[in-house]
C-alpha cells in the first residue's frame, strides 16, 4: 500500500512540475533563431521585402529572424521544404501571388497552399511596373501597345518564369490588347531586370520594389502601374487602367507557417508583423518602393489567399499558359 501511495504521490509530482515547464515553453516563443524561407532569389521583390521586416521581427520578439534563399521551379521548391518542416513556428514562409497562381498552373504540386499552411500575417502589396529600355521608343501605355502592332511577334517581354505574376500581368494585357509579343521566361526577377538592362529584351512587368531604383537612375523607363490607383510612392506615374479600363494586378506578400503550428504562436507573429509594417521608416521604404503595407488576422489573410488562388485560376484557365 505505502508502494502504491509513493507512486501515486510521485506521478502528481511529476505532472505539477510539468505544468510550469509547458507553460513556460508556450510563453516564451520565440526561444531561438527562426528562419524564413524566401522561396526565390536574393533581390526579388519577396526577398526585399522579407529582409525589410525579419530584423524588425527580431527587435519585436527578441529572437533573430534569418532569411533563407531557396530558389527554383518559380517557388515551388521553397514552397515544398517549408510545407514539410516541423509545425512548431521555428520555420516560416515568404508566400507572394505566384504562390497562388502555382496551385492552378502546376498539375502535380507537392504542397497545397490552403491546406499545408497555416495564414500569419499579410506583410506588403506591391503593384507591378510597366518598365522598357530606355532606348524603345515608347513614353506611355499606348505607345508600346501602337509599337507592338507595328511590329507583330518582333517585341520580347520578360517574366520571372512560365505562369509567374509577371508573365500572366502580360498575358493580361495581350488578352486585352490582341497584340502579338514573345515570351521570353526567367528564373526569377535578378536576370530578367539585369537583361533589360542590357537591352536584351523589350520590356517587362515586374514588382516596383526590384525595378523602381533604376527607374531613379534613369537606365529604365517606367510607363505605368497596374494598381487600381496609383501608387502612393509614384503619383506622377499612370496606371494601365487609364489607358485600358478594367487592368489590374500586382503582387503580395504573406508570411505563412506549415499546418498544425501552434495557435498562440501564430497569434504572437501576427501582431509582431502588424506591429511592424507600420513602423514609421519601415512603411517609409515600403511606399517610397511603390508598395503599400498590409495586415489583417489569420482568418482575414486565409480568406483573402483562398480569393488569389480562385482569380489566378481564372486568368491562367483563360490564357491558356502552361509550364514546359
Amino acid at each position: 500500500m505505502l508502494s502504491r501511495a509513493l507512486i501515486a504521490k510521485s506521478a502528481l509530482f511529476l505532472v505539477a512540475a510539468a505544468l510550469p515547464q509547458t507553460a513556460t515553453a508556450q510563453t516564451a516563443y520565440p526561444s531561438r533563431p527562426v528562419r524564413i524561407i524566401v522561396p526565390f532569389p536574393p533581390g526579388s521583390g519577396a526577398d526585399i521585402t522579407t529582409r525589410l521586416v525579419a530584423p524588425k521581427l527580431g527587435e519585436v520578439l527578441g529572437q533573430q529572424f534569418i532569411v533563407d534563399n531557396r530558389a527554383g521551379a518559380a517557388g515551388n521548391i521553397g514552397a515544398e521544404v517549408a510545407a514539410r518542416s516541423p509545425a512548431d513556428g521555428y520555420t516560416l514562409l515568404t508566400a507572394p501571388a505566384s504562390t497562388a497562381i502555382s496551385q492552378t498552373l502546376y498539375k502535380k504540386l507537392s504542397y497545397d497552399l490552403v491546406k499545408d499552411f497555416e495564414p500569419v500575417a499579410l506583410m506588403a502589396g506591391v503593384p507591378f511596373m510597366l518598365v522598357v529600355h530606355p532606348s524603345l521608343p515608347a513614353k506611355n501605355v499606348k505607345d508600346l501597345v501602337a509599337l507592338a502592332r507595328a511590329k507583330p511577334g518582333q517585341l520580347t517581354y520578360g517574366s520571372t518564369g512560365n505562369g509567374s505574376s509577371p508573365h500572366l500581368t502580360t498575358e493580361m494585357l495581350k488578352l486585352q490588347t490582341g497584340i502579338d509579343i514573345v515570351h521570353v521566361p526567367y528564373k526569377g526577377t535578378p536576370p530578367a531586370v539585369t537583361d533589360l538592362l542590357s537591352g536584351n529584351i523589350t520590356f517587362m512587368f515586374a514588382n516596383s520594389l526590384s525595378v523602381l531604383p533604376h527607374v531613379q537612375t534613369h537606365r529604365l523607363r517606367a510607363l505605368a502601374v497596374t494598381s487600381v490607383k496609383r501608387s502612393p510612392g509614384t503619383p506622377n506615374l499612370p496606371t494601365v487602367a487609364e489607358s485600358y479600363p478594367g487592368f489590374e494586378s500586382g503582387t503580395w506578400f504573406s508570411l505563412l507557417a506549415p499546418a498544425g503550428t501552434p495557435r498562440d504562436v501564430i497569434t504572437r507573429l501576427n501582431g509582431a508583423v502588424a506591429k511592424v509594417v507600420q513602423m514609421p521608416d519601415v512603411r517609409e521604404k515600403i511606399v517610397a518602393q511603390g508598395g503599400e503595407p498590409m495586415s489583417g488576422t489569420p482568418q482575414q489573410v486565409a480568406a483573402y489567399i483562398r480569393a488569389e488562388v480562385a482569380k489566378w485560376g481564372k486568368v491562367v484557365h483563360a490564357s491558356g499558359a502552361k509550364v514546359e
